[in-house]
This record gives C-alpha cells, sequence and structure tokens, in this order.
C-alpha cells in the first residue's frame, strides 16, 4: 500500500508542477517516501474471513406452509389439470392448515408447488398455486413410527432424540402405514382420553371414514396407560402421557410421519 501512495503523490507532484514527461530525480522520490510516511495507517479489517466449510448434507431439512386461501389441488401444475382435493386454510379443528411442500414447478411464469394431501387414499400428492400458500418454514425433525415393533423415534438432524412404546390400531381399524406430516398440536382437553397433548396428523383411517372429520389420525396421550403397547385403538397412536408431554416439548408442527 506504501508503494501505491508513492506513485500516486510522485504522479501528482509532477503533474502540478508541469513536468510529467521529466525523468524522475533521487530527490523528488525522497521527498515522496517522505509525505508517505506521514499518512495515517491502514484500518484493521472489519472481520477475518474463515475457512470456508461445505455444508452439512447429511441433515436433511424439510418444508412445510400455511394455507392462506381456499384452493384446488390438481394432479398437475396446471389450473387445467383434474381436481384431486379443495384445500382449505383452516382445519376441522378450525387451527390453521398447512401443507408439508416437496417441489416446486415454474409453469408459464406461474409457481406451483406439490405438497402431501390430507385426503384419501393416503400419501396422495396434488399441486397447488404458491400464491395460495404463506411463508415456507422449515424443520429437521421426523417422527418414524414401527406398527410391527410398537415403538416411536424421534430423530432431530438424523439423530434420536426421542423413543417411547406405543399402542396402535387394532386389526380391524389399522393404523395406515406411509409417509404423512404434523399438521396440528392441541392441548386442553376436556376428555382425559386424549390426553394432555394430541397432534393431529396428515394420515387418515380407510375403514373409519364416517367419524368427525373423516378419521384424521392422531398420535395423543391416554387415561389406560396399562395398554401402552398394543394394539387397541381405532387407529390413532397412543403413548403414555410422560412420553407425549416429552414428544410435545421436542417435535414442532410440520415435521414428517413415517408409519411403517
Amino acid at each position: 500500500m506504501v508503494l501505491t501512495v508513492v506513485a500516486a503523490l510522485t504522479f501528482a507532484f509532477l503533474h502540478a508542477t508541469g513536468r510529467t514527461s521529466a525523468p524522475q530525480t533521487p530527490d523528488a522520490l525522497q521527498a515522496g517516501l517522505a509525505d508517505a510516511a506521514l499518512l495515517p495507517a491502514s484500518p484493521p479489517p472489519a472481520f477475518a474471513p474463515a475457512k470456508p466449510k461445505l455444508l452439512d448434507r447429511s441433515q436433511v431439512v424439510y418444508r412445510w406452509a400455511p394455507v392462506v386461501r381456499r384452493t384446488a389441488a390438481h394432479s398437475a401444475p396446471s389450473a387445467h389439470a383434474p381436481i384431486m382435493s379443495i384445500v382449505d386454510p383452516l382445519t376441522p379443528e378450525d387451527t390453521t392448515n398447512i401443507v408439508a411442500v416437496l417441489r416446486n414447478r415454474n409453469v408459464a411464469g406461474a409457481l406451483w408447488v406439490q405438497v402431501r394431501l390430507a385426503v384419501l387414499p393416503n400419501n396422495t400428492v396434488g399441486w397447488i398455486p404458491r400464491s395460495a400458500l404463506g411463508g415456507y418454514q422449515f424443520v429437521k425433525t421426523r417422527l418414524a413410527v414401527d406398527i410391527d415393533r410398537l415403538t416411536a423415534a424421534l430423530l432431530d438432524g438424523g439423530k434420536v432424540v426421542f423413543r417411547a412404546p406405543v399402542a396402535v390400531g387394532q386389526g380391524r381399524w389399522p393404523t395406515p402405514t406411509g409417509t404423512f406430516y404434523v399438521r396440528e398440536k392441541l392441548t386442553e382437553f376436556s376428555n382425559p382420553f386424549y390426553g394432555p397433548v394430541a397432534f393431529g396428523t396428515s394420515a387418515r383411517s380407510a375403514v373409519l371414514t364416517d367419524w368427525p372429520s373423516g378419521g384424521f389420525v392422531g398420535i395423543h396421550g391416554t387415561n389406560e396407560p396399562n395398554l401402552i403397547p398394543g394394539r387397541v385403538s381405532h387407529g390413532c397412536v397412543r403413548m403414555r402421557n410422560a412420553d407425549i408431554l416429552r414428544l410435545g416439548r421436542l417435535m414442532p408442527v410440520g415435521t414428517p410421519v413415517t408409519i411403517r
């Protein structure tokens, strides 16, 4: 930097005296060095750049978004494609309805998103306009329910942070299998049957379709902990109250749920 300043000062001096084409003398260079020594030191950098680090691709992040207006879900990213379902901004429990977002697609200047739908048959996906959704939210948790081993495990960033025994559906009212997501979290029930916390999922019973709201599958506590683990429910996943309270502190809305 000092050499740069010296060159600039020397050029300015020669230009001001009209001797830009004259050769530089040792005395002129010495005078320029003396003037440069009087300049203040360069300020220190605002920050020191850290060593570049690759992103950890082992941590999968999942997207969800609230539904802000009533819209139709189509079989393809087009308003002319067949309608698969109507998606409302509220759930049957009057909570904000959300959808799990799988991918985006821009079609003729219009942005569409593919989402999981809380309809039968289970594991159905559809396309809705991006404008029908609010801002994206992100989670890195995933709940895995094993209906053979009667256990549930919550993974956070790929690491198991919660595990508990569960009760699942009876043979005639099976718990549906597939990939779903947590749509809502409910508390303060007047009926102790559901325990202190209940998560509503996008999964639906294929045999109890005449139930209120269409037989949505929940993950909730119980007033009969002696039945856990077991196959005793109408399709919901039950946990002991201490376990569902702990899960309630660890699992946010929007968390994917896999049931196998």
